[in-house]
């Protein structure tokens, strides 16, 4: 189990106007001055709701900004105001690549090598658009674009991806 940061009680709060974000100020945590941008990835729970290689923000006063995303919000039935219980711990946890595409990428051994060198932000953008599927036919076409692309060497936003 990695180390501890925090376990305790938040309020949310909303920047203003339209589209504003709801988050919450982290003050326990402070930046990863040798991470990208000082970024802290963090895995946990908000009201039990898990999350896994969450990032953190710096802010200008030198607290972590935790933005709290809608599909969290719901499942935990939490707005701007209210109070929320977090308990984070350092996540120095590499991405998590599904078998079932690891084992597509060892029948095209280029496309393989191109993918690992890679970003693992670039690498998580394709498995997270593969995966987010919702039927099986969708997620194995998803998944032979992926592999074509990565034989043609390009990265997940080289163009857009068609459904």
């Amino acid at each position: 189990m990695d180390k501890l940061l925090v376990n305790k009680k938040y309020k949310l709060q909303k920047y203003p106007g339209k589209g504003g974000w709801v988050y919450t100020v982290i003050e326990e945590i402070t930046a990863d001055k040798r991470a990208k941008f000082g970024w802290v990835q963090v895995s946990g729970t908000i009201d039990s709701f898990e999350i896994k290689r969450y990032k953190l923000m710096p802010m200008k006063n030198g607290c972590m900004f935790f933005p709290v995303r809608a599909a969290i919000r719901k499942a935990i039935n939490k707005k701007e105001g209210d109070t929320v219980h977090i308990i984070l711990y350092a996540d120095n946890s590499s991405i998590e690549i599904p078998q079932e595409f690891l084992l597509c990428l060892e029948d095209e051994l280029a496309a393989k090598q191109f993918f690992f060198k890679l970003t693992e932000s670039e690498q998580s953008f394709y498995i997270k658009w593969i995966y987010e599927a919702k039927q099986e036919t969708t997620k194995t076409k998803r998944i032979a674009e992926s592999i074509t692309r990565l034989l043609k060497k390009e990265k997940f936003y080289a163009k857009s991806l068609k459904e």
